[in-house]
C-alpha cells in the first residue's frame, strides 16, 4: 500500500529509434560520425583526467570505424599529437579538463598560428587548480575565450544537454575543417555524466562537411586565403610541389614564409580575428523560448539549460512576461544576439561561476547583464532561477 502515488505522462519525443545515452558518450559517438562525415581519420590523443577520461574509454572501441586512440605521456605531449594528426590530413581531436587546458594551451596557441583543424575538448570540473574533480563548474569560459598568450581568437561552442553533445561535435568538426581553425568545446560534469534519451540520426540527415586538401602546385602559397571564409588551403605533407613551411613563427601573408614585419604581423592579426567573427554569419540565429520582447529575458548557456528552461514554463505559465535563450555557439555570438538582449527590460545570466558570459555580454554589448552566480559544484535547481526571476520580475 503507497501513500502517495504519481502518475508518469508519456513524453513528448518525436518518433524513432531512442537509446539512453551520457554526455560523454555522445561526444566519442559525435567525432566518429563527424569524421565519417568528413571522409577523414580520426585521431584522438589525450591523458587521463576526471571526468574527461571516458571518451578515450568510448572512442578506443571504435578501431573498426578508423580512430586511432592514443594515451599520451601528459597534456602537452597529447595536445602536440592532435596538431600533427591534423598537420597530417587527419581530424585531430583532443580533451581534457581545466587544469589540463591549461597546460595545452601553448601548443593551442601553436594550432592558432599553424591554422590547422583541431578541436580540444574541455569537459569542465570545479576549480581553481585540482579543486574538486567530480564536482561540475562552468568556470573555463573566459580560459577559452583568452587563455593564450596575445590575440588568438579561437572558436567556441557549448552543449546544452547530453544529447546535444553529439551534435555540437559535429559542429565543431565543420568549423574546425572549414575555416582551417582550432575549436573549443566546452562540455562540463554535470553533462558529461548526465544521461538522457537520444534519438539515433539517419545517416542521411547528418551533414556533409568534407573538405577538400589542395593539390594543385601552380596556384599553391599556404596562406594564401579562401576569399569567403579566410581559411588557408590545407596541403598534406608529402604532396608533391607543395612543400611549405610550419611553425609556430608569424607568417607572411600569402606565402607563410616567416616575416618579422611589423605591418604584415598587423594584417595577420587582424586576418585571425577576421576569420573566427566571420563564422557568426555561418551559425544559427539565437532563438528564443517565450515572446519576442518583455519584461525578463533569461539568457544561459552549457548545462543550466535544462534548470531554466523549467523555471522560464512556469512563470510562463502563471502569465509572467519572461522567456529563454541558450547560447549554443560561445564565440563568435549569434548574429542577432544584440537584438535579442535589446528587446528585454532586464536580462538575467545564471551561471555556475562568477559572471563570465555576463562579463562578456556587458563589454561587448554595454549593457546592463545581471549575473545569477553560484559555484558549489552542482548544477542549478529550477526553484533557485524561479526565485532570482521573481524577485526581478516584482521590480518592473
Amino acid at each position: 500500500m503507497f501513500h502517495s502515488t504519481y502518475r508518469v505522462a508519456p513524453a513528448k519525443l518525436s518518433p524513432g529509434t531512442y537509446r539512453n545515452i551520457t554526455g560523454n558518450e555522445a561526444t566519442a559517438l559525435g567525432f566518429v560520425a563527424a569524421a565519417r562525415l568528413a571522409k577523414r581519420e580520426l585521431v584522438y590523443a589525450s591523458y587521463p583526467i576526471t571526468p574527461a577520461s571516458d571518451i578515450l574509454h568510448s572512442l578506443a572501441a571504435y578501431k573498426n570505424f578508423g580512430v586511432k586512440t592514443f594515451q599520451a605521456e601528459d597534456e602537452i605531449a597529447a595536445m602536440g599529437a592532435a596538431i600533427g594528426a591534423a598537420y597530417g590530413g587527419a581530424l585531430g581531436l583532443t580533451a581534457s579538463s581545466g587544469p589540463g587546458i591549461a597546460l595545452k594551451s601553448e601548443a593551442m596557441n601553436l594550432a592558432v598560428m599553424t591554422e590547422l583543424p583541431v578541436v580540444i575538448v574541455d569537459v569542465q570540473r570545479a576549480g581553481p587548480s585540482t579543486g574538486m574533480p567530480t564536482k561540475t563548474e562552468q568556470g573555463d569560459l573566459l580560459m577559452a575565450m583568452f587563455g593564450r598568450n596575445s590575440d588568438s581568437p579561437v572558436p567556441i561552442v557549448a552543449p546544452a544537454t547530453p544529447a546535444e553533445c553529439f551534435d555540437y561535435a559535429i559542429e565543431a568538426a565543420r568549423i574546425a575543417l572549414k575555416y582551417m581553425t582550432p575549436v573549443m568545446y566546452l562540455s562540463d560534469g554535470f553533462l558529461a555524466n548526465g544521461a538522457e534519451p537520444w534519438r539515433v540520426p539517419a545517416e542521411a540527415d547528418l551533414p556533409d562537411i568534407s573538405v577538400a586538401n589542395h593539390t594543385d602546385r601552380a596556384t599553391f602559397q599556404s596562406y594564401l586565403r579562401d576569399p569567403h571564409t579566410l581559411a588557408r588551403p590545407w596541403a598534406i605533407p608529402g604532396t608533391p610541389g607543395l612543400e611549405h613551411r610550419i611553425g609556430g613563427l608569424e607568417k607572411a601573408d600569402v606565402t607563410g614564409s616567416i616575416s618579422y614585419d611589423p605591418d604584415n604581423h598587423h594584417r595577420m592579426t587582424v586576418l585571425r580575428q577576421q576569420k573566427i567573427a566571420g563564422i557568426a554569419n555561418d551559425i544559427p540565429p539565437l532563438e528564443v523560448h517565450g515572446p519576442a520582447n518583455g519584461d525578463l529575458l533569461v539568457l544561459g548557456w552549457g548545462s543550466t539549460y535544462g534548470a531554466i528552461r523549467s523555471a522560464v514554463e512556469r512563470l510562463q505559465a502563471e502569465g509572467w512576461s519572461v522567456a529563454h535563450a541558450h547560447l549554443r555557439h560561445m564565440n563568435p555570438f549569434p548574429a542577432n544576439i544584440e537584438t535579442v538582449l535589446r528587446s528585454y527590460k532586464r536580462v538575467l545570466v545564471p551561471e555556475v561561476n562568477l559572471g563570465q558570459l555576463a562579463l562578456l555580454l556587458r563589454a561587448r554589448f554595454l549593457i546592463d547583464i545581471i549575473g545569477f552566480n553560484r559555484v558549489r559544484g552542482k548544477p542549478f535547481r529550477i526553484i533557485e532561477i524561479r526565485q532570482a526571476a521573481e524577485e526581478l520580475l516584482g521590480q518592473k
